[in-house]
């Protein structure tokens, strides 16, 4: 894993992949999750792209990404993705089972990052989870079922 960050704009080697990916129909005041993302490693720059090009698609230009420092391969700080560049954030108090966004007017979309080696059957069925309008379940509370 990288230590500190990349400071330069990376770009991507090849076109965005489609994310696997469920969101809400709408947002409400009731859920805590806005959705859930299923990548399929935990490299930055090859999942982030296609992530953002589907949110983008939805909510409109994504300018910012928050995610665990801990959960991925590498940290770069901006994104080249087909619209701009995005900047990313590294935290390590951000539960790593979770991603967040922001778009240019300040909505925020906490997603919940379901981990690559999931199978598919629960990754399909944890997304469905996050992504349901009534869900007040938390991110370790869908992965983690008692």
């Amino acid at each position: 894993m990288l230590t500190t960050a990349q400071r330069a704009t990376v770009v991507p080697p090849g076109p965005p992949s489609t994310p696997r990916l469920e969101l809400a129909e709408e947002r409400t005041n009731v859920s805590v999750l806005d959705g859930g993302w299923w990548p399929r490693s935990t490299d930055p720059v090859a999942e982030l792209p296609g992530l953002v090009v589907a949110l983008t698609a939805r909510y409109g230009p994504i300018h910012r990404l928050m995610l665990n420092a801990d959960a991925w391969d590498t940290r770069v700080r901006r994104l080249a993705v087909p619209d701009g560049v995005v900047r990313i954030g590294w935290f390590d108090t951000l539960n790593p089972a979770v991603v967040v966004a922001t778009t240019g007017r300040g909505v925020q979309i906490d997603l919940l990052v379901v981990p690559p080696t999931t199978g598919e059957a629960d990754a399909k069925a944890m997304m469905a989870a996050a992504a349901d309008p009534g869900n007040r379940l938390r991110a370790a509370a869908i992965l983690n079922p008692a």
